[in-house]
């Protein structure tokens, strides 16, 4: 059985820069700390959310309402938007008829490329910095 806890539970990989980055980025707007933030790799997690145990994680972060309801990648994300301030006045498009449907399959392919996604563009090289001359 899930324990009631004060607030919704955010559950993400914390093993996928990516992911992180994007935590990092809610967590910046989430100013009056609605959220709870745990990696999906957390000690105990599985204990304090039995039905996490049993769920492939490959399909994107979980949002854990206080009264136990899993919510999956867009539809997360979606609700985590709507607490947030600015963005909660634009959540409204994802309720309209096929956006949402675009928006799942949008974060599905983001979730799969996920690794990909969280590697760096441009590695800084030594040759390129201005005191490789100088070695």
């Amino acid at each position: 059985m899930v324990q009631n806890q004060a607030k919704p539970v955010v559950v993400y990989d914390g093993e996928c820069s990516f992911c992180l980055r994007q935590i990092e980025r809610i967590k910046r707007r989430d100013r009056r700390s609605r959220f709870e933030y745990v990696p999906r790799q957390s000690p105990g997690l599985d204990e304090r959310f039995p039905r996490l145990a049993d769920d492939g994680f490959d399909s994107g972060m979980r949002l854990i309402t206080p009264h136990g309801e899993i919510l999956v990648g867009a539809d997360a994300l979606y609700h985590i938007v709507r607490c947030l301030p600015i963005w909660r006045n634009i959540a409204w498009i994802y309720r309209l008829p096929g956006l949402n449907t675009l928006a799942r399959l949008a974060y599905q392919w983001i979730a799969a490329n996920r690794q990909r996604l969280g590697r760096s563009r441009v590695e800084p090289s030594r040759s390129s910095s201005p005191d490789a001359d100088k070695q």
